[in-house]
């Protein structure tokens, strides 16, 4: 299995990294109903409660960390260019979690992978070919993607 890691590196970097500063609370009213994604109903406009995204998102906030993405080579697991992820370095790399890994020095997100005993880094778009984690690589992981917060257009 090859691959191209120019092309992995051109097309797919964390630009920035941000701390998890829970201090702030930003609660916001909770709707009482699930809103169906099928046909409309009637609207219920009653709040149940406040919801604290803090709260709600970050279990281990001394570990968790938001990282910013470029590039496209996770579009199909709904990772894209521009989104901020929350990565929870508290949280075991396994088997389909997908990760942020160090790579040559380099910060990447893709999907870890174990297949036939072996452990790739596979991203989640036709375009791009894994990785194969082999001891000539620096490697290492750096968290866990929990969670991607993207604008919707």
């Amino acid at each position: 299995m090859g691959i191209n890691l120019s092309k992995q590196k051109a097309n797919d970097i964390i630009t920035n990294i941000f701390n998890c500063k829970i201090s702030t609370s930003l609660p916001r009213p909770l709707l009482g109903n699930e809103v169906p994604a099928g046909f409309p109903s009637p609207a219920q406009d009653y709040i149940e409660e406040n919801l604290d995204l803090n709260e709600h998102l970050i279990s281990h906030p001394s570990a968790t960390y938001f990282v910013k993405v470029e590039g496209y080579s996770m579009v199909d697991a709904g990772i894209y260019p521009g989104d901020i992820l929350i990565v929870d370095r508290a949280i075991e790399a396994t088997h389909k979690k997908i990760v942020i890994a160090i790579v040559d020095g380099e910060l990447t997100v893709k999907r870890l992978y174990k297949k036939n005993g072996k452990w790739f880094l596979a991203p989640e778009n036709p375009e791009f070919e894994s990785l194969e984690i082999t001891r000539d690589i620096n490697f290492h992981i750096w968290g866990v993607v929990i969670y991607s917060i993207h604008k919707m257009s």
